[in-house]
Order: structure tokens, then sequence, then C-alpha cells
């Protein structure tokens, strides 16, 4: 992993650097880091493996749910709960005791296409992103769509299931600014991020482009998160792109392997976590990331 600067902002960001670490390899195509502080431990899929693993420093490599219906994205709710996506066309909670809570599996009586990616505002509800991919061979079940768009949905706190856009091509990675007055949505076939304003009853509106994606190297618009100072981090061409609110792409934290997701985490929150295909790797990083309960 090195830095490839485009502004010299960049460092205060991440760094002179980018020095890598591989923390561990063998996996088939790994996505939806989480970590969690009180194990101090990451959560991630291995989606065509149809497996959840969690690492630690201290034991290594563990499996944290098999089968898990092709999980994907992960985050926690307000009470630390772990929320997943999964390609079989649900979200779902994990509860205290390590049951699953089904959130949401249809809208307006058609199934969800293939839940990728989500994120919790501060009021408790679930935001995500609905592509096909997971209808598809290898990270998914290969069946015909029952939808015929592509949308991003909220799941209210009394848990109604709400649309909040369908003219996306296959929109993926999801974040809000830390004021939570925006929220930023890539999408990984026009290789774009747009942005909405939020607005009090948490509809959405607008939805312009907001960067364009642009690079020499493997990669797409995938995995994208905001740090704690308003920074976008987004996948694309060549590695992780990092996006000022400016709109300026400071650089890009280039990695050997193609990369599909990415969170912080340590103690400190300084600590970025990459899901690249077969491998997970780490740098250290100047700006934290958010803390999410």
């Amino acid at each position: 992993m090195t830095l490839k600067i485009l502004d010299d902002r960049i460092r205060s960001v991440v760094g002179d650097t980018a020095d890598v670490e591989q923390v561990a390899t063998g996996f088939i195509f790994t996505e939806g880091p989480i970590w969690d502080p009180r194990t101090k431990s990451l959560i991630f899929s291995d989606m065509p493996g149809d497996i959840m693993r969690r690492w630690s420093a201290e034991n290594g490599i563990e499996t944290f749910r098999q089968p898990c219906n092709k999980a994907n994205g992960n985050t926690w709710d307000l009470q630390g709960r772990l929320v997943t996506c999964e390609h079989g066309s649900r979200v779902t909670r994990t509860e205290e005791d390590g049951s699953i809570t089904v959130l949401a599996t249809h809208y307006d009586g058609k199934e969800l296409n293939s839940p990728n990616d989500l994120t919790v505002k501060s009021d408790g509800s679930i935001y995500f992103t609905d592509p096909t991919y997971g209808r598809m061979e290898g990270p998914g079940f290969p069946r015909e769509q029952d939808m015929d768009y592509q949308g991003v949905f909220r799941i209210s706190p009394d848990g109604e299931l709400t649309r909040l856009a369908d003219d996306f091509l296959q929109p993926n990675g999801i974040a809000f600014s830390n004021d939570e007055s925006k929220l930023f949505l890539n999408d990984t076939d026009r290789g774009h991020v747009r942005v909405f304003d939020v607005n009090p009853d948490g509809s959405v509106s607008g939805g312009e482009v907001w960067v364009e994606v642009t690079g020499d190297g493997d990669g797409v618009p995938d995995g994208m998160k905001i740090d704690s100072q308003d920074n976008l981090y987004t996948t694309g061409p060549g590695g992780i792109h990092v996006f000022d609110i400016d709109k300026t792409d400071l650089g890009v934290i280039e990695v050997p392997e193609h990369i599909a997701n990415f969170t912080w985490g340590d103690d400190d929150l300084r600590t970025l976590y990459v899901t690249a295909s077969k491998s997970l790797y780490r740098t250290r990083v100047n700006v934290p990331g958010r803390k999410l309960f």
C-alpha cells in the first residue's frame, strides 16, 4: 500500500505515506468490515464462501457465522447490535443473545434485489442500498430480479420501509455527513458519487452528482465512508480515493489487490482496515473515523 498524493492536504488526513500490513489472506472475496470496540476485533464478510469472519490480534481469524445468507455490508445500530445486508434479499439485526431478527425482505409486495451496504442515522433509522449483485453467480444466489429498479431504502425506527430513490444503475456505498444534513451514495456502474439533502422526516431530495471517481488502475466506487472531519473515502480506480469536503480528490491509498470496502478501527479509530479480495490489510491514518455507538 502506497499513497498517491494529488493534493498536499492529504498529508494531514492520511499522513506522508500509507505503509501497509497484510493482516490475513486466503479468502475468496472480502467485504463489509466493521470494528467491534468491545472485543477489539474486526467482523467482515466473505460472500462467495457464505461466511462471516472475525479477526483479532489475540485470536487471529475465527468463524463468526456460517452460513450467513451471503452477507455483505455490516454496521452497528445505536444499541451496538450488528445490522447486516444479506444478498439473500434481507436486512437483519443480530440480537444480544445471537438470534437474528429480520428487518426487511420485500417492498410493495416485491422481493428486495440484494441489500448491499448500509448506515444508521442518529434517530435509529437504517438507510441501505439495493443493487442486483447478490443475484449473480459467485457473490450471490443466481435468480431473476423481482423489482424493475435498483433502489435506496430507509427502515424507520418503528420498522416502516420506505423507498428513497430508484434512479441508480447499481447503488452501493452509502454515508452521512457528520451533521447528517447530507447523504452520499455512489453508483458503481456510473462511476460517481451523488449527494442528497436529508429532510426532517428522513426522506431525501436532490441527488446531483457530487464527484466523478476517476483515475488509473483497477477499481470502482464500492465501499464508501466519511471520517470524523467530513473527508469522504471511496474505493475507485487504483485504490481508496480521499475527497475533501470541497470535492477535491486529495489522493489515493493504493492497495495491491482489488478493494471492496474498509473501516476504521482500534481504540483511537485511526487504523484503516481494508477488505481487498483475498486479503485483509491495514494502515494508520491521521484523522480518525467516526464512533458508531
